[in-house]
């Protein structure tokens, strides 16, 4: 308990500079690192020729696009050409086409799940010209995005900013530096960095074992920095490579929540009073807005791990009448040298940050433990990844202010802005769209035959095996319960199109509301406009996010991990 408050309590205290500094990237305020940073920044962009003029919400969306296709082009030829090509010491064979259409679209979404072992399905060259690679560019991509979204909610200019200074920007004054810094503390903690063929090693038994090794401290960082999660080995960060210590797992675990958290401090700072800031008054140090959204995704968070938590501890109850101890509480699947505790914390910041990394295997959780990481993936707003939680939790805000505005018979306002038509439409597109692509692609799995071969778990657990698979592809996390044969013809495309669309049609109706409250004039708050920066609304935007996912998908649950937790506890 008291590695998951101390872990908890670092994060806060890390996100509070780190976001300050964002809102400083975000708004091209100065900082310490500018003498050297401009310098970096100024070549690219000189190299690269890009015209750092503004950009309105169409022209922004067109370029993330064609960017992210131009790279998807370009890997998807290096996987399917891995085995003529240099850097592949172990001999891996080129990808067959479905699986590299499946893993090129995974890391170019940020999504990052693998219907293969890294360690046996990549060569070195796929593994950093191409994983690597998209792990820095779809993170860059992402946060560019949320960057874009804050301006066009916080009207302080005239335009959404440009999409290639920004993905610049953060590549070179946050990623990079970052990933280096504490890259370094992995190669430290015992994390591989070598270019060097696999090694076969004999055993105490007498019998040859193969260890994988290769630039897996590079890998490893920046799938935690950048909210990607896709392990150079099958197994993730349960391995020793991957994850060898404590302070590892604690390194790999504030990695994964500082950007996330951070941007919610950022738009914060950007959303504040301008009359207070112009007189100097001070707010609070996430800004009022800010802290809102800050305190509601806190407490979803921690409600959720407080569920795994118990139920981790809790055990089996078929193996406790078998006579085996469960005081330790439920040990299968996880690692000895991180037990409950910090197993249950990784895998609630893994899915509530959508990041997919993961250091015990999901698939064995109990019903109610898998629940939580399950659920967190189908809200998609508790934090999230590379800014995607922010962006989405704001669409939850605007729900909220416009429910509450019909209550009373008012326009709905947010931020000084009327929430109409235009807006309403495109919101309900973003929520809409995420459960669509869940219980659609489920239902597709569950009656076609291509779909049930991959099942090879029957009953409940089966049916929270394909939820789990479609909504962490769907929500860009990445992780699995691992029970399915997934790399087939069937899984590797509809998960493909989850990811696509899931990533994709989001971004672009975001991207649209910010272009339209941009474009409006702010009103003046009355006395019957609702407050959005007060713990009444906080309160109003966590009950709105539960009750919209009970509404969607608690039929689904309730045949899946509450239908197995009331016959494993109560049959």
């Amino acid at each position: 308990m008291l590695q998951i408050v101390l872990t908890l309590a670092i994060f806060v205290l890390a996100v509070i500079p780190m976001g300050r500094y964002m809102y400083h990237i975000a708004v091209n305020k100065k900082t310490f690192a500018d003498p050297l940073f401009d310098r970096v920044d100024n070549g690219i962009y000189k190299i690269c020729r890009i015209d750092r003029k503004g950009m309105n919400w169409k022209t922004y969306a067109l370029s993330l696009l064609m960017t992210n296709a131009v790279m998807v082009l370009a890997g998807y030829l290096v996987l399917r050409l891995q085995s003529v090509l240099f850097l592949n010491p172990n001999g891996i064979a080129g990808m067959e086409p479905t699986l590299s259409f499946n893993t090129i679209i995974s890391f170019m979404t940020n999504t990052n799940l693998q219907h293969y072992s890294g360690e046996s399905g990549l060569s070195y060259l796929s593994q950093m010209l191409v994983i690597i690679f998209m792990m820095f560019t779809s993170a860059a991509s992402g946060y560019a995005a949320c960057m874009a979204f804050c301006r066009g909610f916080a009207g302080r200019s005239k335009d959404l900013g440009n999409f290639y200074e920004d993905m610049v920007r953060i590549t070179t004054r946050i990623l990079i530096p970052w990933s280096l810094i504490f890259g370094l503390v992995l190669i430290w903690q015992g994390c591989p960095q070598t270019f060097g063929a696999n090694i076969t090693v004999e055993t105490i038994q007498g019998k040859l074992q193969d260890f994988a090794t290769g630039p897996v401290a590079a890998l490893e960082i920046i799938k935690h920095l950048g909210t990607n999660g896709g392990g150079f080995l099958g197994a993730n960060s349960s391995t020793p490579f991957e994850n060898p210590t404590i302070i590892t797992n604690i390194v790999e675990l504030i990695s994964m929540m500082i950007l996330p958290g951070a941007c919610v401090l950022t738009f914060g700072k950007m959303c504040r009073d301008r009359k207070k800031e112009e007189a100097q008054v001070k707010e609070p140090i996430f800004g009022k807005q800010g802290r809102t959204i800050f305190a509601a995704m806190s407490v979803i968070f921690l409600i959720g791990l407080t569920l795994c938590f118990f139920s981790e501890k809790a055990g089996s109850p078929v193996l406790a009448d078998a006579g085996v101890s469960q005081a330790m509480g439920s040990m299968e699947g996880k690692e000895v040298r991180f037990g409950v505790d910090q197993s249950a914390l990784f895998t609630t910041v893994t899915t509530s940050f959508t990041t997919g990394t993961v250091n015990n295997m999901h698939d064995t959780l109990t019903p109610l433990g898998g629940m939580v990481p399950l659920l967190h993936m189908m809200l998609n707003c508790v934090f999230g990844g590379k800014g995607v939680g922010l962006m989405n939790m704001l669409m939850y805000a605007i729900l909220t202010v416009f429910i509450c505005g019909l209550m009373v018979g008012r326009t709905p306002e947010y931020l000084g802005k009327k929430i109409e038509g235009k807006e309403m439409k495109l919101v309900a597109l973003v929520l809409i769209v995420h459960p669509l692509l869940i219980l659609g692609f489920s239902a597709l799995a569950v009656s076609t035959q291509a779909g049930l071969d991959g099942i090879t778990n029957p009953g409940f657990h089966g049916l929270s095996q394909v939820l789990y698979e479609y909504s962490s592809s769907a929500a860009n996390n990445g992780s699995g319960f691992e029970g399915l044969s997934d790399n087939t013809w069937f899984w590797n495309i509809t998960t493909g199109l989850a990811m696509f669309f899931g990533r994709y049609i989001a971004i672009i109706a975001q991207l649209a509301i910010a272009g339209s409250l941009l474009a409006k004039k702010r009103v003046k708050a009355s006395i019957g406009t609702l407050r959005t920066d007060n713990a009444v609304f906080a309160i109003l935007l966590i009950f709105i996010v539960y009750i919209f996912a009970a509404l969607t998908f608690f039929p689904a649950l309730a045949l899946g991990p509450i239908a197995e937790h009331l016959t494993l506890w109560f049959s």
